[in-house]
């Protein structure tokens, strides 16, 4: 059994950033990932990595993918009615990636800051007002390295600056000072923005776009000033003080037209201090070692495809090939598994509620009502359309790794660096409020040439199947329902737990206000595509059929989906039962053990997760080492 100072497990956007930062200050870590590193394991693999564009096929991507069915509704009638339901499973599909880099390896690659109120909300709820937003963004900036902003010290950051400071001084704004309006230029996570010149030959996605601009313009979403100003970046600090209502190009982790992320950051921490980071791959950790309340290590599973999420497990009941093994933390053991396997770990471990542990036969350890308990989630539907002609900037593209003797344009270009293979396929967004009250705009609009109407087993290949196809997706961001959980299925760590979101009907937003919000951005799209007149030849999803308002909630119940699963170890005030954590990532009532992922969050941020949780990831780092100075 070997010693580390750090023990964490999961190597996401939160264990990712942390194992490495950890490493480069001086400390012994060790780093398990339950899969291996699907980058590097093949030509294929490399690409599904790599290539931006095939994001939606390295989530059907065997060598790295983890297929969990969830439930939206403990209804079965409710349930069946969702078009992506899968009967035999039990579920609705629910992809995540077993990979070095954790989901961050077959992301969309959207990089998003979190709105203020998101941070000052931990701040006031723990007391911890390093948790304020004015502090919290300084980790974005630490981990980003901007590449689609002036970068400081070019005649075009030096320009700009000078504009903007006359700018904030005649406006007599406090920042005129602040020429970098919070971006980073030296972190370890590149940012780019999709060229979009590239959609200028294509006049029918054009016409589209400009429709889109010029309703956002007569319905006044947001001041086009603001938004011009901000280069319509919604990671630009300015957006904080003007209204940040109305168009934005969505920031990607691409940086030469080819995805990066933790695993980039791992790699080359890993060649700079290999004797600091141990990465230990195909490990599945089964539960941590106690002595007493103090974590003291893990026990785990070393072996490849070992949980039943991995579609190549052998089936539930069967004898897979594993070695058992244990590693001890002297300093801490760190959970960075993700929304769903760190409750799982928890409660595998003696940790969690009393009677669930009981009723599987677990020792326990602590009860902690709260372990697996509040999770949620977005939600997001589609505008499926179809087009009188196939889209010019669609031609030509195969939208997979490169056959044998089959010629694509588009991949040639990817590998120089340029084209419509460096993007995520998404083109603009827009952010909108659901109602004229609200503190920040709830609604993330986004556009993308293809058919997507929300995961499903198949769903890649259907996405650029069709050339005349154009999809809206609203996202409903700051979601009110706190109704979902995460509950054992057996006491086998092979086994993957219950996934209970509870939406809508079930939840607990018993005003209805996620669906309402949902609704309108929904109907805010159909008009949008009602003034294109020709334009749009017929509406696909929801379709002719979905008229009065009465169908489009019913459609919105049946077919909506998320994939930003938080908030399942949350983080709270001493005073509060159900709090798993306190505001420094440690497990309530026990020692030396902490979690830090997208489970820590009291209420789910932003509008996409992965940035909140490099931000914490960030912040982690800063503590645990405040810790371990303070108790040396």
């Amino acid at each position: 059994m070997s010693d580390y100072d750090y023990i964490v497990v999961g190597s996401g956007a939160g264990g990712g950033p942390l194992a490495a930062n950890l490493a480069r200050r001086g400390f012994d870590v060790l780093l398990l990932e339950a899969g291996g590193d699907s980058g590097s394991e093949s030509e294929l693999g490399r690409l599904m990595y790599e290539v931006p564009i095939f994001h939606g096929l390295s989530t059907e991507f065997e060598e790295c993918s983890w297929d969990y069915f969830v439930r939206h509704y403990t209804d079965e009638k409710r349930q069946s009615r969702d078009s992506k339901y899968d009967p035999e499973r039990g579920g609705v599909w629910y992809p995540r990636a077993a990979t070095l880099g954790g989901c961050t390896a077959h992301n969309a690659m959207i990089t998003v800051s979190p709105q203020a109120m998101d941070w000052d909300g931990i701040a006031q709820a723990t007391g911890d007002y390093s948790w304020r937003a004015e502090n919290m963004y300084r980790y974005f900036a630490r981990f980003e390295n901007a590449q689609y902003v002036p970068r400081p010290g070019t005649l075009r950051y030096i320009f700009n600056g000078i504009i903007w400071s006359l700018l904030a001084f005649l406006r007599r704004r406090p920042d005129a000072r602040d020429w970098d309006h919070g971006h980073g230029f030296s972190g370890w996570l590149k940012t780019s923005e999709s060229n979009t010149r590239l959609i200028l030959p294509d006049h029918s996605i054009l016409k589209l776009l400009l429709n889109a601009v010029r309703v956002v313009i007569q319905e006044r979403v947001g001041s086009l000033f603001a938004r011009a100003i901000t280069r319509f970046d919604p990671n630009d600090s300015r957006n904080s003080e003007d209204s940040p209502e109305g168009i934005a190009f969505t920031p990607l982790a691409v940086a030469n037209g080819k995805r990066n992320g933790p695993r980039e950051y791992l790699l080359a921490t890993k060649q700079q201090y290999p004797t600091r980071l141990t990465i230990q791959l195909n490990t599945l950790v089964t539960r941590v070692l106690f002595d007493e309340k103090r974590a003291v290590g893990v026990q785990f599973r070393q072996g490849k495809s070992l949980y039943q999420a991995d579609p190549r497990a052998k089936g539930v009941g069967a004898s897979p090939t594993y070695e058992e093994g244990s590693a001890r933390a002297r300093r801490e053991v760190i959970l960075c598994a993700g929304a769903f396997n760190s409750p799982q770990i928890l409660k595998l471990s003696g940790v969690g509620p009393a009677d669930e542990l009981a009723r599987h036969g677990i020792p326990l350890v602590l009860d902690l009502p709260g372990v697996g308990e509040n999770l949620q989630d977005r939600y997001e539907v589609a505008v499926v359309s179809e087009t009188p002609k196939p889209f010019v900037l669609l031609e030509g593209s195969a939208f997979a790794p490169p056959a044998a003797g089959v010629s694509d344009p588009s991949f040639d270009s990817w590998q120089r660096g340029e084209g419509l293979y460096t993007s995520n396929g998404s083109l603009l967004g827009i952010l909108k409020r659901s109602s004229k009250e609200l503190p920040e705009p709830d609604l993330y609009i986004f556009a993308l040439p293809g058919h997507f109407r929300g995961y499903r087993q198949g769903y890649s290949k259907e996405i650029e199947h069709f050339g005349n196809h154009f999809t809206w997706v609203i996202l409903k961001a700051f979601t009110n329902n706190r109704a979902g959980r995460v509950t054992l299925r057996s006491g086998d760590p092979m086994q993957v737990p219950n996934i209970e979101f509870h939406y809508f009907s079930e939840g607990s937003d018993e005003e209805a206000s996620d669906l309402e919000a949902v609704v309108k951005g929904l109907e805010f799209v159909r008009a949008m595509n009602e003034r294109l007149g020709k334009g749009v030849e017929q509406e696909l999803v929801p379709g002719p059929s979905v008229k009065t308002r009465a169908q489009v909630l019913d459609f919105v119940q049946d077919e909506a989906w998320g994939h930003h699963a938080s908030c399942t170890n949350k983080i709270g005030h001493k005073s509060d039962p159900m709090a798993v954590l306190d505001s420094r990532f440690r497990v309530r009532g026990l020692d030396g053990l902490r979690v830090v992922d997208a489970s820590v969050f009291p209420k789910i941020p932003g509008y996409f997760i992965v940035s909140a949780v490099y931000m914490i990831s960030e912040k982690a780092a800063d503590v645990i080492v405040e810790d371990a100075r303070a108790a040396s």
